[in-house]
Formats: C-alpha cells, structure tokens, sequence
C-alpha cells in the first residue's frame, strides 16, 4: 500500500510540473488535462492490451493498483490549469 501512495505523489507531482511547464510555454490553461485524456491514456491502455482477452476482460483486468496513480496524474494536470489560472487572474503576465 506504501508503494501505491508514493506513485500516486510521484504522478500527480509529475503531471502538475509537466502541466505548469506546458501552460507557460504554450500560453493554454487546459491544454495539459486534454493531452492526458487524448493521447497518455489512450497510448496506457494500448500497451497494456492483451489480444487474447475480450474488450470486458482487459477493462477488468485492471486493477485500483493501476487506476488510482491514473487518477491522481489527471487531477494534477487539473491543478496545474487551475494553478496557472489563478495566477494570470493575480496579474502575472509571465505566465
């Protein structure tokens, strides 16, 4: 269970930097949630996918193991829109 918290920090860590550094360099607030949705998760699925079961029996293969540091990566990408929101509101031009 040690294992799972620490990966679930290390990814909502993680996809906050890599989100916050994305807002400043390309100017768009939400753009990290979509590439996450769009193109992380879908390229997650399909390397884990095994041919061999039926569509219900790959969706079940997984595990809360698998879908909480999912899940906490998601909501730091959603933080750092937010982060960089609040920011631009405050009247930092820079970012």
């Amino acid at each position: 269970m040690l294992q799972v918290v620490i990966a679930m920090l290390l990814f909502f860590v993680m996809m906050f930097g890599i989100g916050f550094i994305l807002n400043m360099l390309m100017k768009t607030t939400w753009f990290p949630v979509y590439l996450f949705v769009i193109v992380l998760l879908p390229l997650g699925i399909y390397y884990t996918w095994d041919d061999q079961l039926s569509f219900g029996g790959n969706l079940t293969a997984y595990s809360f193991v698998d879908v909480l540091p999912a899940i906490t990566a998601l909501i730091g990408a959603f933080v750092s829109g937010w982060a960089m929101r609040a920011l631009r509101r405050g009247g930092y031009r820079m970012f």
